[in-house]
């Protein structure tokens, strides 16, 4: 794994990045969920780069340690157009896209709006139609003590039951990296405050969504995790149907962190697929 890289993204943003795998091999992208960083991908990226992928993934815009929106533009045209950045600074080859809830539908829009050159588009637990109390519970959790945390084991608190699926740490410092220290000793989130603002309208544009999932013809496999309440069975039902050649995967005993949850059986149906389906003369983006 190489050292954090940066790469200049869209209106003057600094997207920081991780990087395994050599650079002729082909590339993988991997991009986080809302509130989350590139460090959710540690287990998946050494994976694929042990597989002979190049593997990069980055903090979004106002997410760890890529920079704050000067404006506050978290929306999603200007993550997808960060993303349209950060493969011009790897060289404008075409990647295979893996993309978690808000990395999926950044993903998903910028494949399907020809934006970006993709060789295959993988969204994880993340679908046009998101399951209202779901995306709720997202953001209840996001929202949670704005003030600040005073310890790490109040933050391992929050987790567990935010996601009760999975044991509890033996340690609480791993936590560090996804939070930071304000000026009065207690402990925040690794993310701007004002992207809370906009995360809960990004499902709003469900015709747009639902238009874009309609035009993808890369090589598609939608993941999702079998005790989500962000997408139902019923959800992912419904994009299939408007992607009929997409594959489908659920992942047992995973909610909708489903990396975090089950990275092993994760890991096995994205590699399954990338040998399988990755196109080699990917489309190309239109803009």
């Amino acid at each position: 794994m190489r050292a954090t890289q940066t790469w200049n993204g869209y209106r003057g943003v600094t997207i920081a990045g991780q990087v395994w795998g050599k650079p002729k091999q082909p590339i993988v992208l991997l991009l986080h969920g809302g509130g989350q960083t590139r460090h959710a991908w540690k287990g998946v990226g050494e994976s694929l780069a042990a597989n002979g992928y190049m593997v990069v993934a980055y903090d979004a815009r106002g997410h760890g340690d890529s920079s704050w929106s000067a404006d506050g533009d978290y929306s999603l045209d200007a993550m997808v157009e960060d993303l349209r950045c950060v493969l011009t600074g790897l060289g404008g080859r075409p990647a295979a896209l893996i993309g978690a809830s808000m990395g999926g539908l950044t993903s998903l829009v910028a494949v399907g709006e020809r934006r970006v050159a993709a060789s295959a588009l993988l969204l994880v637990d993340v679908a046009p139609t998101v399951n209202p109390p779901g995306r709720k519970r997202i953001l209840d959790f996001m929202g949670h003590k704005p003030e600040g945390f005073s310890t790490l084991d109040e933050v391992a608190d929050l987790i567990s039951a935010y996601q009760p699926q999975q044991p509890r740490p033996p340690s609480t410092q791993g936590l560090a990296k996804n939070l930071r220290m304000m000026d009065n000793g207690n402990y925040r989130w690794h993310w701007d405050p004002a992207f809370h603002l906009s995360a809960g309208r990004w499902n709003d544009d469900s015709t747009r969504l639902f238009d874009v999932a309609g035009q993808l013809d890369v090589p598609v496999l939608l993941v999702r995790g079998q005790l989500s309440d962000v997408i139902t069975e019923e959800g992912a039902r419904e994009f299939l149907m408007i992607c009929p050649h997409a594959e489908f995967v659920t992942v047992g005993s995973a909610g909708h962190m489903v990396a975090g949850d089950q990275n092993d059986v994760f890991g096995v149906a994205l590699l399954d697929f990338l040998k399988r389906r990755a196109k080699s003369r990917p489309v190309s983006a239109s803009g």
